[in-house]
């Protein structure tokens, strides 16, 4: 199993860097070199010139897509259209949405061109308001959000990559989405990878992909999200098209009309119960 794999040299790597630093004694100075030719340090051992390699893709695609205008915006405000699927088939003819996010937690759906449709998600909790009143969403419907949310691209490009004991690995060139890219996964301390794909060309994220068992059937599944028409919005290159994957059949997409950042946003967007007052005053 490739994961397995990238924890075993995980654990090699780690062993290799306490054995380094165990020896109290001084370093003994080096003969002075008698070849007349150029000298160079020892050799990057492999493994570290395919991290290196890793992140170098990485804080690239950053600055493609924006640089401190990326890793630093706070709301983002979006309206578009989506679609959902089952077993890779449309089974709506898809809704109007209005989304408001608040990094790194925070979310609200507006759906339907009446907006009178809501899905919220504050923390780890998450409410659907209607015309009926407040539910509080059932792990069924919870959880996926929360997964998503996670594994989310904006979660690993601005917190993953910066945690304690997270490991790059530089997977080469391969297809992705119909577009050459470049591939790397990153595995975090608590062993969960995401693995991306990059453009070759413009360096931006393509596809993003992870894993998750099953508690309850012991499953592997598989989901992906696919990136496209990405657009300038004040210095942060967007994704206005969006495809989602679930064990590799399509089961979502979305597509922009509209985004923008950092606009101050109501707590109240935020609040079932405020939702609820203010649509039946």
């Amino acid at each position: 199993m490739k994961i397995m794999k990238y924890v075993v040299t995980f654990l090699l790597l780690t062993a290799l860097a306490v054995a380094q630093n165990t020896s109290d004694a001084p370093p003994t100075a080096a003969a002075p070199s008698t070849s007349t030719g150029s000298t160079t340090n020892s050799a990057i051992p492999t493994d570290q010139e395919n991290a290196a390699k890793a992140k170098q893709l990485i804080q690239q695609a950053i600055q493609t897509l924006g640089g401190q205008a990326y890793l630093t915006w706070r709301t983002q405000t979006s309206q578009g259209r989506s679609y959902s699927f089952h077993h890779g088939e449309p089974n709506s003819l898809g809704t109007q949405v209005w989304r408001f996010r608040e990094y790194p937690d925070k979310d609200r759906l507006e759906l339907t061109k009446k907006r009178d449709i809501f899905e919220i998600f504050n923390g780890d909790k998450g409410w659907e308001v209607t015309f009926r009143g407040v539910r509080n969403l059932e792990d069924t419907d919870l959880q996926p959000y929360m997964r998503r949310r996670h594994y989310s691209l904006d979660s690993v490009l601005r917190e993953w990559i910066n945690q304690p004991g997270v490991a790059f690995f530089y997977e080469g060139q391969t297809v992705a989405a119909q577009k050459q890219t470049e591939q790397v996964t990153i595995m975090n301390a608590k062993n969960e990878a995401v693995t991306l794909n990059f453009d070759i060309h413009t360096h931006l994220p393509v596809r993003k992909s992870f894993t998750w068992r099953d508690p309850t059937d012991k499953e592997r599944n598989v989901e992906e999200e696919i990136y496209d028409n990405y657009r300038n919005v004040q210095g942060i290159l967007t994704p206005f098209d969006v495809t989602r994957t679930y064990n590799g059949e399509m089961s979502a997409q979305s597509f922009l009309t509209e985004a923008s950042y950092n606009q101050t946003l109501n707590p109240e967007l935020f609040d079932p119960q405020a939702t609820w007052k203010s649509k039946h005053k």
